[in-house]
């Protein structure tokens, strides 16, 4: 299996509606509009393709200088524990350069994920939560 990387390719929801679904990821999968607008409002989207098939996303918001936030990091549940959602923050990490932090919120079950592969726990936080 050769998996081709893409920065800022052209991505149909419904593909990333089917990564996220398959990755176990809590997203508004039912709210087609509301994916749609959270890909067409994100300006740095790295795509996992295996083939034709759309197998993992990371998702960021960035100035390219200072800050990045990484929203969703999502591969497909057969496609897990090979490497690719390391490779997607590394190109992440490629693409925001070394002047700029990365930062995430992570789920429950991924908090010990992120350590692995080279992210800090930081305890200066904070958050407003969405209602919905």
């Amino acid at each position: 299996m050769k998996i081709q990387f893409r920065i800022n390719a052209p991505l149909k929801a419904e593909d990333v509606i089917e990564v996220f679904k398959s990755s176990g990821i809590n997203r508004p999968v039912e709210d087609v509009p509301r994916i749609e607008a959270m890909l067409k409002n994100s300006n740095l989207v790295i795509s996992a393709w295996n083939g034709i098939e759309l197998i993992g996303i990371a998702r960021s918001v960035t100035d390219y200088h200072y800050c990045c936030y990484l929203s969703d990091l999502a591969v497909k549940m057969e496609h897990q524990k090979a490497g690719i959602g390391k490779a997607l923050i590394d190109y992440t990490q490629q693409t925001i350069g070394d002047q700029t932090m990365l930062l995430l919120l992570s789920a429950a079950p991924a908090m010990e994920y992120y350590p692995k592969v080279g992210f800090e726990k930081v305890e200066n936080g904070f958050i407003i939560k969405r209602k919905s």
